[in-house]
């Protein structure tokens, strides 16, 4: 059995695996992905790796980030799970990264001592992790996630059901219900779950989720759901589940309450709340298979997930005090496709605390567009190069055409295509000589997926680098 599980979830997770090897290039940094030894109890040998970025946030998130059978840390760290990282560096938030180190490195969804609470397996040891790492920095508690993908994203559910006390919200990436994998023979593989076979009431699979936990009756995390229409190691039918079981543990209807298609292959159901940060959400993908997330799908679960809360007091981040060593670094080589590394969340909506002011003119604005079929993000960076503080601004753009923002960060935009003015928020309304900004916005485009060519800050040109 446990060959047949390494064969078929690592073939199946070959593209993830190869994304993993197909690094992008980024600028090297002092933060770095760091092994963690003797974070707790760690019943089952797992490893643990930590990321703090350089600035982190007083109070920031904490991201469980799970890797896919066959992968490993640095694997999901700087492959297909990179655009979590990015988002650390730009919100101050903290990850944590388990590694299974079992021969078919997939983490335990399916015994006994894998779904219950502190039961003795995989989870136990995850949450010794985040234990370690609440103790050593000022961690939100409201802001303590998880994520994973395929193998991951069964373990993500498990999570989300055994310490629902503990995560505020979770994201998986091609799963299957919590204790649908479940085996009594110590088998980790269940053919007829990863078949979509297994079909139960939406009160039994809430039931089946309570019990990995008996007594509790808080709240439930917020759990946003993705599959793939043609996912054959583990069934599409396995993604109708999951929202049977999440919209039961959360006390909600099974009928949606908003419908939209982000994108064309794209449809998208929210439960309860239907805004942003739903109570449930599921992403449908058309005709495609076991090979998420693709690019552009971490910035919807960024927002989902609160990460990219701006946070108006970021401090040097302390050094992790129990015997770190540093994760080999892979030399980096060209990514097969661009993937967008800031979250789409929508704009506040507060206006400028004072009136624009400063030099005119003493300005410089960098920006970088990560596009896909029919849409894109942009990050932009604006730095006062004037000698004295810029208090309130508006930095006006030019969109190429056919281009449409649908939200934004850290600023406010108007209107949404050809001449746009992005406006400061409460928070960020004054630049210091030397220091910057940085704004972002998510947007479709009919084929020109460029990006502006001018930008003027309070009126006055700025230095396009």
């Amino acid at each position: 059995m446990k060959r047949r599980l390494r064969s078929i979830l690592a073939a199946a997770s070959l593209p993830l695996v190869l994304v993993g090897m197909l690094l992008a290039a980024h600028p090297a940094a002092a933060a770095s992905l760091t092994r963690i030894t003797g974070f707790g109890t760690n019943p089952t040998n797992l490893n643990m790796y930590l990321y703090v970025p350089d600035r982190v946030a007083a109070r920031p998130g904490l991201l469980v980030l799970v890797h896919y059978c066959g992968g490993s840390a640095s694997a999901i760290f700087n492959g297909n799970g990179h655009d979590y990282v990015t988002a650390a560096d730009r919100y101050g938030y903290i990850i944590v990264v388990p590694e299974a180190t079992r021969s078919e490195k997939c983490f335990d969804v399916s015994t006994p001592a894998a779904l219950r609470r502190d039961g003795g397996s995989d989870s136990t040891g995850i949450m010794a992790m985040v234990n370690y790492t609440r103790q050593r920095y000022n961690v939100d508690p409201g802001r303590i996630v998880v994520s994973g993908f395929s193998s991951g994203a069964m373990m993500t559910n498990v999570l989300a059901a055994e310490y629902p006390d503990v995560f505020s919200a979770a994201s998986a990436f091609s799963g299957v219900p919590a204790g649908c994998f479940a085996t009594t023979n110590g088998s980790l593989w269940n053919s007829q779950c990863s078949g979509g076979q297994i079909i139960k009431t939406a009160q039994q699979w809430g039931d089946q989720a309570r019990a990995m936990y008996p007594g509790y009756t808080g709240r439930y995390p917020r759990m946003q759901l993705w599959h793939g229409t043609t996912d054959t190691t583990l069934h599409y039918n396995n993604f109708g589940e999951e929202i049977k079981q999440w919209t039961n543990l959360n006390g909600l209807s099974q009928t949606p309450a908003f419908t939209d298609h982000p994108q064309s292959s794209w449809t998208r159901t929210r439960y309860g709340n239907t805004g942003t940060q739903a109570t449930v959400e599921g992403i449908s993908i058309s005709g495609v298979g076991h090979q998420l997330p693709m690019s552009g799908q971490l910035a919807y679960a960024i927002s989902f997930l609160g990460l990219d809360a701006p946070s108006t007091s970021m401090s040097p981040s302390p050094s992790p005090s129990a015997s770190p060593t540093r994760s080999p670094s892979p030399s980096p080589s060209p990514s097969p496709s661009p993937s967008p590394s800031a979250s789409p969340s929508p704009s506040p909506s507060a206006s400028p605390s004072t009136s624009p002011s400063g030099q005119p003119g003493a300005c410089r604005v960098s920006a970088t567009v990560n596009s896909w079929a029919n849409g894109l993000t942009e990050d932009i960076t604006v730095t006062n190069t004037g000698s004295s503080a810029v208090n309130g601004w508006s930095l006006a753009f030019t969109l190429p055409g056919g281009q449409t923002i649908t939200n934004g960060w850290n600023a406010t935009y108007s209107p949404t295509s050809g001449q746009v003015t992005a406006t400061n928020v409460s928070y960020n309304g004054s630049i210091p000589p030397g220091g910057s900004v940085q704004i972002g916005f998510q947007a479709t485009h009919t084929g020109n997926a460029g990006k502006p060519t001018s930008f003027t800050l309070n009126g006055a040109t700025c230095t396009v680098s």
